[in-house]
């Protein structure tokens, strides 16, 4: 335990080509935890440091240009082995894709940092995912100086996005951080992780035009991402407090048999409306 018994916390993320996402990363995780704590990959030193990269901890690697599937291996088992050497001097360690962001239920009334200095007997904890895309009958396109949940109100609720990023010892994440290996998971009731990948669909359409992403496997990927706008603008919307013990209760149930340390899906593909209590916090 850290000095004066409360646990220490540190942020770890990887990024390339994403600029958009780095100063919304620094700025939140910053607030929460302490510039100090926060490590970030950048993976190719073709890439530029972020502004305030002085107040964080930046680590810059020689860049390989490996295949969509080979490069999330790499990247996911460079992050274990890293985040592995910071539990010598944190008690808790957050990974996770630099597009997302971890938030405590506002209501808690509790900042991040002192939400999770709670007992936990886990090895991790999940948030639940919310996979935040752009209404295209209602939403503009994205303000980059306003918060996103001022101006995005609909989520998908997706276990994709349910991910077990919060560590309290050592863990072996598989790609995506969309399991721990050889280990369960367990859903915290007052945690959410917003996915903003798709926040912005003209953002989202220059990066189907990426030719350097497309030729590294990840049209794909990309096609079944870029359904969410559809899908955000055609189904109806639930109110998200109605539905979100349920989801964490189903997704811990009804887990695919071939992964049973990964939560399951949610065949409706459900829509939500983002709580009001969370605007402006992201």
């Amino acid at each position: 335990m850290s000095e004066g018994n409360r646990k220490k916390i540190g942020a770890v993320s990887m990024v390339r080509n994403d600029q958009f996402f780095i100063p919304r990363w620094i700025d939140y995780y910053g607030k929460e935890l302490g510039h100090e704590n926060l490590f970030l990959f950048i993976d190719g030193h073709d890439q530029p440091l972020p502004d305030d990269h002085a107040a964080i901890n930046v680590i810059r690697l020689p860049r390989q240009r490996l295949n969509r599937s080979r490069g999330d291996k790499n990247r996911i088992d460079l992050i274990s082995n890293f985040t592995k050497s910071l539990f010598l001097r944190y008690d808790i360690v957050i990974a996770h894709d630099i597009d997302e962001v971890l938030v405590v239920d506002p209501d808690r009334g509790l900042a991040l940092s002192d939400y999770l200095q709670k007992p936990v007997k886990s090895a991790s904890l999940s948030a639940l995912g919310l996979d935040v895309g752009q209404h295209l009958g209602l939403e503009q396109p994205i303000d980059p100086s306003r918060p996103f949940l001022e101006q995005r109100s609909y989520a998908h609720v997706s276990a994709r996005y349910t991910k077990a990023i919060v560590a309290f010892r050592p863990l072996k994440w598989g790609s995506g951080f969309h399991r721990v290996r050889y280990r369960n998971f367990h859903i915290d009731p007052n945690l959410f992780l917003f996915h903003f990948g798709m926040v912005d669909y003209d953002i989202s359409k220059r990066k189907m035009e990426d030719q350097l992403l497309l030729n590294a496997g990840w049209r794909g990927h990309l096609d079944r991402r870029y359904e969410l706008f559809d899908l955000i603008t055609k189904k109806s919307a639930v109110d998200g407090d109605a539905f979100f013990e349920q989801a964490r209760r189903r997704e811990s149930l009804f887990r695919p048999l071939f992964a049973l340390n990964k939560p399951g899906m949610l065949p409706e593909k459900p829509v939500i409306r983002i709580p009001d209590r969370f605007r402006g916090i992201v």
